[in-house]
């Protein structure tokens, strides 16, 4: 054989070699998934995010033919989360839900192990959740334009709870503040349950939080809601208004969200089979239902999709870190 003749069958040996490679690599996908799938989440049981992840694992259970498995791994911001998905081997079988906090506000604050762009594949946003303006029944705060006009007149002396620094409800208040052009004393817990009984108790004046919190504690006049951080009202409280009806400020939305995602190097025909699985089931009455019954509103949107709403959500709460200055505590 001479030089030319073996330089071409090596060439055809490789490119048989690499379509043999594709070729298995697509009938892995085709038979995905074949044993049952662990689904990390950044945040213990029994919270929101808990609750809305388990509320559509079950169906993609049944649409996946294997059993999502829910591994909570809460603590440190929701780092322990994020690296240990983002380090798992990319076979589609250590999946990510999430919300914002270690994804798109952490990575700003402190020096983290992993890059949210880069380390993780969108598969698709399940909900999205706008955020409540709180105050307690005893506050003279008789709307949101009263309170930024208060906060105006006197810097500072009135004050804000949130779950802790860093998180959804801290973010979105600082960039409330800057859209408003008013200050409010900042004042974190270590979780929302302790926040809210503070309020609740007149010794912090308002916050944001999510609508399930403290739902019931509205219906009873405990605390008196005074706007909604988004683009409609909640059918949970629709005689609230929101933050556009009730100051004129337009384009102020403050929410979390949830999200599945997987390490990144998944094989794209495994993303879209789990997207597939997960928008379907997001769109089923009883899902759609329960998730709105926790505040969420159901999406079930393309990797594509997601993708894009998950960098203008780290870009947005960068300039926000930025602005205020923040780090992690």
């Amino acid at each position: 054989m001479n030089r030319g003749t073996a330089i071409v069958a090596g060439y055809a040996m490789g490119l048989l070699a690499l379509t043999g490679t594709q070729a298995a690599g697509i009938d892995v996908a085709s038979a995905y998934p074949v044993k049952p799938v662990r689904v990390v989440l950044s945040v213990p049981a029994g919270g929101t995010p808990d609750v809305l992840a388990r509320t559509v694992t079950p169906g993609m259970s049944a649409l996946l033919g294997q059993q999502l498995v829910i591994d909570n791994r809460g603590g440190a911001g929701g780092r322990i989360a994020d690296e240990l998905v983002a380090s798992a081997a990319p076979d589609g079988y250590t999946l990510f839900m999430t919300s914002p906090p270690c994804l798109t506000i952490l990575p700003h604050m402190a020096k983290v192990p992993y890059n949210t762009l880069k380390d993780f594949a969108p598969v698709s946003l399940i909900s999205t959740g706008s955020m409540l303006l709180i105050t307690h029944a005893s506050s003279p705060i008789a709307s949101t334009k009263d309170m930024i006009a208060r906060a105006k007149a006197a810097p500072g002396k009135l004050n804000y709870a949130s779950a802790g620094t860093g998180t959804a409800n801290h973010i979105d208040m600082e960039v409330f503040k800057g859209a408003g052009g008013f200050n409010l004393t900042h004042v974190p817990y270590a979780g929302s349950p302790q926040s809210v009984i503070d309020l609740i108790a007149g010794r912090v004046d308002v916050m944001f939080t999510s609508i399930p919190l403290v739902v019931g504690h509205v219906k009873t006049g405990k605390v008196r809601a005074l706007s909604l951080a988004g683009a409609a009202r909640s059918p949970l409280l629709p005689e609230v208004p929101t933050v556009d009806e009730a100051t004129g400020l337009r384009g102020v939305q403050a929410g979390s969200w949830m999200g599945l995602l997987t390490p990144a190097g998944v094989p794209r025909a495994i993303v879209t089979r789990l997207h597939q699985a997960a928008a379907q089931v997001v769109q089923t009455p009883d899902v759609r239902a329960r998730l709105m019954a926790q505040g969420g509103e159901p999406v079930g949107n393309s990797p594509q999709e997601f993708a894009v709403f998950l960098r203008a959500d780290f870009e947005k709460n960068g300039a926000a870190v930025r602005g205020a200055g923040l780090k992690a505590e």
